[in-house]
């Protein structure tokens, strides 16, 4: 007899347009649709053609209507400025029409495009509603990335306006934001008209006459009301990290968009209207947009705004501190926290001094969650620990566990149930399905569901090229994985994580999974490397935590040796190296590919999305002391 999770994932497939027209139902729509789904062009497919619908209005007025407008929408949390500031519905959207009405005085009208590019402040929130509210689309740019990395987005965006700052603050240092943005535009074919900029009392910015417009002065403005727009229209735009040659801008549209967010909130989160939500990332990746604005904001949740460093390499009690006081009931964020709080604080002593009473789940994704972290946190958290799966260009999750329809049993690691409107298969490099078990390349049978990107911004064609050309009528993940046999999805890495030893592919995360296994390993990552004999071999880098038992020889010998007995000597596994941090993204994906260029010693470009760059050195003379690269 098939569970509730399985009806509703097998209506999915059979009778998605039932399926979807039924989640949208209870959402406002100045014009219904005149299909759900758009078939008619494939494999470019599109939800809800023919309706009209305002992304702000769901987002805001709808609340506001029907009587919400007293409950708080939004808590900025910031530890780096000591500032806790709630925001009611009906204050919201005050300041977000009157933004609205400052942006259309600069000319900005539907369709328009408006760069984002702001440290974690309420204004950036506002001013990505106040662009959805008149229909131009908003495109954040993480703030403090490098001038040429933002200028590439300038280019291919063509905003006609640019919102930033004079800085951003991370802990004790002050990151002034408005020479980058002057130096990004100084090198950009694309000059904006306006900028705007929000003044912080931790650095003034110099403005630039007739271009430049202060943020007070732009929301001196009369409210603007609501634009409505096709649900088939542009809401943002999103450039993938590590863009290279001409940039991939993932669309969202606002129909699909609007109908899947609303519906994860309720159905995979298990968040009710008036919960507080939080998703501790930042607005500039595709979680902050999913899961700190717009999702929360569509469900009629209170969502946390959290700007401190703390989230990203923790404090042991900063994630206790914040759900204690703002009654957080599910958070959101990425294992690479959870594994540096484990470090710091491994037997959860932390905890105990908060009350969290009103948590009930922690949910995972970003970076793969390895048993131990996930079981660490469950243990001393005592509530179910979720690991869910999915991408910047999916928008919301792939693979979870449906807490909303039915808790699944829960398989520690990074394992999921497909979600409804996924398709999800796993094919070998001939487009044969993989039997259960086997690793292979992870794809989504077309059509995406609702929410999905349906394009890239101006570019059908590498749209087509990068996602949809390997296998005909499939959606490619560029992830690796297999199927068991109860049906769960593991994902196992990024498809060029799958490592070749002797002719034996193998995955680095399977081998990741064992070395944090060990009772004094934090944090690895494992890399394959150049080898003249097996053509690959995997190394593996270890954090300690601040406890460790052994002396770090002794640990390397523990961990060859475990892996030999959990995986087989097959691995070839003989090379370890101990490291005190491992680079990664501010996002806190671990930069395995820049480690291999490194250990190979192939040419990098340090990466614009980097924590820290002196992290690289660190890694290159650790390789060295071993010999690497071996020419």
């Amino acid at each position: 007899m098939q569970g509730i999770y399985e009806r509703a994932y097998a209506q999915s497939l059979k009778e998605p347009e039932r399926f979807w027209a039924e989640a949208a139902r209870d959402l406002h729509w100045y014009r219904s649709w005149d299909r759900v789904l758009d078939d008619t062009d494939p494999p470019l497919y599109r939800w809800f053609p023919g309706a009209l619908v305002n992304t702000c209005y769901n987002a805001l007025d709808r609340h506001v209507d029907e009587g919400r407008g007293d409950r708080i929408a939004l808590i900025y949390d910031s530890p780096v400025t000591q500032t806790i500031r709630r925001y009611t519905y009906r204050e919201l959207l005050d300041l977000v029409a009157r933004c609205a009405g400052g942006l259309r005085r600069l000319g900005v009208s539907k369709g328009d495009r408006v760069v984002i590019y702001m440290p974690m402040v309420p204004e950036a929130v506002i001013a990505m509603l106040a662009s959805a509210r008149i229909g131009a689309i908003h495109s954040v740019v993480f703030g403090g990335f490098a001038a040429h990395e933002l200028a590439v987005r300038i280019d291919d965006a063509e905003p006609k306006v640019v919102i930033s700052a004079s800085c951003g603050i991370e802990v004790n240092r002050i990151i002034p934001y408005k020479p980058l943005l002057d130096r990004a535009i100084e090198i950009s074919r694309y000059k904006p008209r306006h900028c705007v900029i929000l003044q912080r009392p931790h650095e003034t910015a110099a403005m630039i006459p007739g271009r430049d417009t202060d943020w007070q002065d732009l929301m001196d403005a009369e409210p603007a009301g609501c634009v409505p727009v096709a649900a088939t229209d542009p809401l943002y735009i999103l450039y993938t990290s590590g863009t290279t040659g001409r940039p991939k801008g993932v669309v969202r549209d606002c129909g699909g968009h609007l109908v899947a967010l609303t519906w994860s909130m309720k159905h995979i989160y298990g968040v009710e209207e008036g919960e507080v939500y939080w998703a501790a990332s930042d607005i500039g990746w595709v979680v902050g947009h999913s899961y700190i604005v717009y999702g929360p904001l569509f469900a009629g949740c209170t969502t946390i705004l959290y700007e401190g460093k703390s989230v990203g390499t923790p404090d042991p009690g900063a994630f206790w501190r914040v759900i204690s006081q703002h009654g957080v009931c599910v958070l959101f964020t990425a294992p690479t926290a959870f594994r540096a709080i484990r470090r710091e604080d491994p037997d959860g002593s932390h905890i105990g001094r908060y009350d969290l009473g009103t948590f009930r789940m922690l949910f995972l994704a970003g970076e793969r969650c390895d048993p131990d972290t996930l079981i660490w946190a469950r243990e001393h958290l005592n509530v179910p620990v979720i690991d869910h799966w999915w991408q910047t260009e999916t928008g919301w999750a792939i693979g979870a566990n449906p807490a909303g329809i039915e808790l699944l049993p829960i398989k520690p690691g990074s394992c999921t149930r497909p979600m409804p409107g996924y398709d999800v298969r796993v094919l070998g490099d001939a487009g044969n399905e993989c039997p259960v078990g086997r690793i292979g390349n992870i794809v989504i049978r077309l059509p995406l569901p609702p929410g999905c990107l349906p394009t890239l911004w101006n570019n059908d064609a590498d749209y087509l090229e990068t996602y949809l050309s390997a296998y005909p009528g499939y959606y490619t993940t560029a992830d690796a994985g297999y199927i068991d046999e109860d049906g769960y999805l593991w994902i196992m890495g990024r498809t060029d994580d799958i490592i070749n030893v002797a002719g034996h592919r193998l995955s680095t995360a399977a081998i990741e999974e064992v070395l944090a296994s060990h009772p004094d390993v934090a944090e690895c990552a494992v890399a394959g490397v150049a080898d003249h004999i097996k053509g690959e071999i995997p190394v593996g880098f270890i954090v300690l935590k601040a406890n460790a038992g052994q002396n770090g020889d002794a640990i390397v010998t523990d961990l060859i040796r475990l892996v030999r007995e959990k995986i087989g000597p097959i691995t070839t596994f003989k090379v370890a190296v101990i490291v005190a941090r491992l680079p990664k993204t501010r996002s806190g994906k671990v930069l395995r590919g820049t480690i291999k260029k490194i250990a190979d010693g192939t040419p990098y470009r340090v990466p614009a999305t980097i924590d820290d760059p002196a992290v690289l050195a660190e890694i290159a003379g650790a390789l060295a002391k071993l010999g690497y690269p071996r020419r």
